[in-house]
């Protein structure tokens, strides 16, 4: 399936460069979310809900 081997080139495929692996949590590259020493991301509705106002707010190209 042309779909599943589009995800496993873009996601964090075994085998890979340790370079090309990308935290999940910070989006960094070089180590997986559960060894980063990052802050971790929350999710609770507040922050999704931050998150959706400043997206759109840039969207519509209001300064923040």
């Amino acid at each position: 399936n042309g779909n599943l081997m589009a995800a496993r080139a873009e996601g964090n495929a075994a085998g890979q460069n340790a370079n090309q692996i990308r935290c999940y949590n910070c989006r960094g590259f070089g180590h997986y979310a559960r060894n980063c020493t990052a802050r971790p991301r929350r999710r609770d509705a507040a922050y999704l809900q931050t998150q959706l106002l400043i997206a759109q707010k840039e969207e519509a190209g209001i300064q923040l």
